[in-house]
Order: C-alpha cells, then sequence, then structure tokens
C-alpha cells in the first residue's frame, strides 16, 4: 500500500511539473555550460518547473526554427533571438510582450541596453547577452612606430594618420584590420547621431527606406576608400569573418583592430601567447562628430506566444533569475558580456573588478556615456540580415576599387529594394 501511495505521488509529481524549453545560440562548452548551470540551479531550487536549454544554432538558424516550431503549435517558452531578429520577431506574431506575462521593474537595467529592447513603449524581450565594440591595438608594434600606446587614435583622421606612421615604420604587419561587417556601420552612423532607417530609425512607424545617401554613410564608405587607397586595411575577403580578423590581429599582422567588447578576454589571452601587449580604445568616429555613443550588440531573451499561461511564467522568471544580479557579474567576467544590470556593475566595482581587468573600464564607459535616442536604439528592419550583408558588400566593393559615390547609390538602392520586399507582406 504504501508502495502504491509513493508511485501515486511520485506520478502526480511528475504530471504537475511544467517543462520550459529555452532555445539558445551558444554551442561552445564554456557559455553553453554556463547557462546549464543556471538551469540546474533553478530546476533545483523550483521542483514544479523544468527548464531545459537547447543549443539550435546561429542566432538566424535558432530565429528560424522557433518561427516554424510556433506555426506547428510546438514553439519553445524561451528563446535567445539576436538584436537585428527583433523586428522579424515582432513580425512573426510568435512572441509576447515580457509585460504580458507580468509587470517587471526595469529600472535596475543599462538604459541604453534596455532603449533597443523597447519597442513601442513596451519591452518586448529581456536583455541578456549585450556587446559593442572597441578599438584594439597592439601596443609593442604602436612603440615601434613611434606612436604612444596611452594615446590611442579615438577619430578616424587620427587613425590615418597613425597608419602613416606605421607604414613609414615598414612593419611586417598592417595598419588596420577588422571583420567587414554591417554592425560597425551601423555604430557608426549612431556615433554621428543618425539614424540609419527612416521613420526615426523604424521606431515612430515601419521603416520604407535606408539613409545610405546622407552624409553619415559617405563619411564611413570614404573613410573605407581611404583605407584601401593607401594599403592601410587588411581582412581575409570574407565578410563577416570575425575569426579569422581576429586571427590576423592576434597573430600581430594589424596594428589596431575593431571588434566586439564580449572578446576582451579572448583575445588578450590569445595576445600573451602571441607575445605583445594589447590594449583597449574608444571606438574610433568620424572627425568633427559628437560622440553619440553605441548601440548594443547581442541578444535578448524572448517568450513565445502560443504557450501555456505556466509555461510563460516558468520562462520569464527563469529568465529574470539568469539575468539576476550576482549572475550577470559573474557572466560578465567569464564571457565579457556586459552584465545588463546597473547593480551588476556595481558588484564588480566593490569586488574590485575594474581594477584587476583595466581593458574592461574602457568598454564600460562608453556604454554608460551612451546618449539615449533614436540614432543608438537601433535601426528597426525586417530585411536586417539581408540588408546588413548588402552594406557589406558595398563596402567591399569600395574595397575593390569602386568609387564612393557608384558603391553608395548601388547599395542604398538594393537595401531599400529589400525593405520594400519585406514591408510588401504586411500591407
Amino acid at each position: 500500500m504504501k508502495r502504491l501511495m509513493l508511485l501515486l505521488a511520485l506520478t502526480g509529481t511528475a504530471a504537475a511539473q511544467t517543462t520550459v524549453e529555452f532555445w539558445h545560440s551558444f554551442g561552445d562548452a564554456k557559455r553553453s555550460g554556463w547557462i546549464q548551470a543556471r538551469a540546474d540551479e533553478y530546476n533545483k531550487a523550483h521542483p514544479g518547473v523544468r527548464v531545459v536549454p537547447s543549443y539550435k544554432g546561429s542566432y538566424n538558424d535558432s530565429l528560424q526554427a522557433t518561427i516554424l516550431a510556433a506555426r506547428q503549435g510546438k514553439a519553445p517558452a524561451l528563446v535567445q533571438i539576436f538584436e537585428v531578429g527583433s523586428q522579424l520577431a515582432l513580425d512573426s506574431g510568435a512572441f509576447q510582450p515580457i509585460s504580458s506575462v507580468k509587470n517587471v521593474d526595469f529600472g535596475d537595467y543599462i538604459k541604453p541596453v534596455l532603449n533597443y529592447y523597447t519597442i513601442g513603449g513596451k519591452v518586448n524581450s529581456l536583455p541578456f547577452n549585450s556587446s559593442s565594440p572597441v578599438l584594439y591595438y597592439n601596443q609593442d608594434l604602436m612603440r615601434k612606430a613611434g606612436l604612444n600606446p596611452k594615446t590611442p587614435p579615438t577619430t578616424f583622421g587620427a587613425l590615418l594618420k597613425a597608419c602613416q606612421k606605421i607604414q613609414a615604420a615598414k612593419l611586417d604587419a598592417s595598419c588596420f584590420g577588422m571583420s567587414l561587417n554591417g554592425w560597425f556601420v551601423e555604430q557608426w552612423m549612431a556615433q554621428q547621431g543618425a539614424v540609419l532607417l527612416n521613420n526615426g530609425n523604424g521606431r515612430q512607424g515601419r521603416a520604407t527606406t535606408t539613409n545610405l545617401d546622407s552624409a553619415a554613410a559617405r563619411n564611413i564608405f570614404t573613410f573605407f576608400k581611404t583605407l584601401q587607397t593607401n594599403k592601410y586595411y587588411t581582412y581575409t575577403g570574407k565578410l563577416e569573418d570575425w575569426d579569422g580578423s581576429d586571427a590576423i590581429f592576434t597573430n600581430q599582422k594589424a596594428v589596431f583592430h575593431i571588434t566586439s567588447t564580449a572578446d576582451i578576454g579572448n583575445i588578450r589571452d590569445a595576445a600573451r601567447k602571441s607575445g605583445f601587449t594589447m590594449g583597449v580604445g574608444v571606438l574610433p568616429i568620424p572627425d568633427g562628430a559628437k560622440r553619440n555613443g553605441v548601440v548594443i550588440g547581442g541578444a535578448s531573451l524572448w517568450i513565445s506566444k502560443g504557450i501555456s499561461k505556466p509555461q510563460a511564467e516558468g520562462a520569464l522568471d527563469f529568465a529574470l533569475y539568469m539575468t539576476n544580479t550576482r549572475n550577470m557579474a559573474d557572466w560578465h567576467k567569464l564571457t565579457g558580456y556586459y552584465p545588463v544590470r546597473q547593480s551588476s556593475i556595481d558588484t564588480l566595482r566593490k569586488q574590485g573588478w575594474f581594477t584587476q581587468t583595466p581593458l574592461q573600464t574602457v568598454a564600460f564607459n562608453q556604454l554608460t556615456k551612451t546618449v539615449t535616442n533614436a540614432a543608438t536604439a537601433g535601426g528597426l528592419n525586417g530585411a536586417a540580415i539581408q540588408t546588413r550583408k548588402i552594406i557589406e558588400e558595398g563596402l567591399q566593393k569600395v574595397l575593390g576599387g569602386q568609387s564612393v559615390d557608384a558603391a553608395l547609390q548601388d547599395t542604398k538602392a538594393r537595401a531599400d529594394a529589400a525593405l520594400a520586399e519585406y514591408n510588401a507582406n504586411f500591407k
């Protein structure tokens, strides 16, 4: 009889347990292991909920898989979606705003981060892994070229002047290298206080055209033309080759490098192995521009619409646990991503983290000094993945010798056409 009662009790517990599937895009052991550890902690403390994290491929692959699963009535409860997928996620109708599950106090979140994910006055998703670009530089090679590592370039003009000295020094390295990525163009538009898209960067109404014919866009393309003309720039020849670009820098084949703040730890360690001292500076911006700030990169956590209330509540509760003050501070230490909460930054300061890792201070100051406006909120564009590639191809044409005018004209026409084709689905 006792055995029967125990069996019934166990069966009842299993039946009452709510399963929360969490799809993410971190396939490496370090980050996926951290997520699994947080799920294990949460599950142990909440026996009525079972969070099941799963790696679902790249950001784009995961988003497409989620939309397909939603149409089949099999949507995961919680999904990590990259920032430029926000408009597509909204338009899919597969997700519900955080506020529709329960009220959340967002006062502790870093404003420039929360600004991106606030759409139509609602916080649709919970910030998770966030980053922005900074300048990396080889201090040893700078000294060999007669440059002062304590004053890295902060503008396009200053970087080009440094390139002149580096070229004259005949180092076995190019002056500058970075991944050819549309994300950086978005950053440089925002730094100039310019929106990438019309209708308030797609936040006052659906974006219908790009501003790639603006003076701000011309400044960026002209910078790349100057780099190409003087043979200051190097890359692998591939679009969005983050790893290849990093390798050029860490192998001491480029003095300056621009990439994500999330890579500070990994690149620093690789630099040490390669035998040089790495420095970090703010993102260089066009001359004459008043520094406006960065657009947040990375991803946030979305809750599916077609799930039960217990699943939605469990998904949000776990998301809030995974991104609480302590966990976000630990996440930052492990990965280099911003911890998204002001209280986490305060915790890191009290722990002396920034004294131990001063390179991170530059990144944090750049973020916290960002002006909250439409430009730094980032562009909302359902065709963002496609238009980002079109911009990259435009820059590649400039690097191949095409004029700035021709490249901008073609890039804008193609990007605007991609927007029009996407928007035609919502008339």
